[in-house]
């Protein structure tokens, strides 16, 4: 009878450390699924970021260009040096990519989104301009750019959900709580930002 119960508590205790065991490999697991998931998110957001640069750059070659052939329209041209000064400014930090940051980056960009379609309207009333290979070029690439940066956003806010999803369903957000992981915010447009500025004349 001893020997049976002893027999009996080896199994029981057999049976606890494999369920022990299959705990811990899910938690471990769940954890690095979710490192994982962060880290996508940050790769998505920095692909944000390079096309943001690009753009930022083009837009000051076309200002440029433009300056040369429209020198009375000094005004709208300050409004996109301005916009763009401070679309540059406003950093949105990778590991806290919160709704107000967000929120603060999609405004400046509206903005810059804004002040460029008036400098496209505006450059229409000068047609040597429109005949500028180089003036046609930076619209060429500043286009291409906006359908990158959409691209970029689709695929930043699919990983955002994801991520989201992972941290919030259960049992995975017990894990998530417990080691301080937080939702994402989704890049949401400003009001009317998702129209481009016309580059075609």
């Amino acid at each position: 009878m001893e020997k049976h119960l002893t027999i009996q508590t080896m199994k029981n205790k057999w049976i606890y450390i494999a369920i022990a065991a299959l705990v811990g490999f899910y938690l471990v697991n769940a954890y690095n699924g979710l490192v994982k998931q962060k880290q996508e998110v940050k790769a998505k957001w920095s692909q944000i970021e390079v096309q943001l640069q690009r753009r930022n750059d083009l837009i000051l070659s076309l200002v440029k260009t433009v300056k040369g052939y429209a020198k009375h329209e000094s005004s709208t041209l300050e409004n996109v040096i301005a916009a763009r000064a401070k679309a540059t400014q406003i950093t949105v930090d990778p590991n806290k990519l919160d709704e107000a940051s967000m929120a603060k980056m999609a405004q400046a960009q509206g903005e810059l989104s804004q002040a460029l379609g008036r400098l496209m309207m505006v450059s229409e009333a000068y047609p040597e301009l429109r005949a500028n290979e180089n003036f046609m070029m930076l619209q060429t690439e500043i286009s291409g750019c906006e359908n990158r940066l959409a691209v970029e956003r689709k695929r930043y806010n699919e990983a955002a959900k994801e991520y989201n999803a992972g941290i919030l369903t259960f049992p995975r957000n017990l894990i998530a709580s417990s080691f301080g992981f937080t939702e994402t915010a989704y890049y949401q447009a400003e009001a009317g930002a998702n129209k481009a500025p016309d580059f075609e004349f």
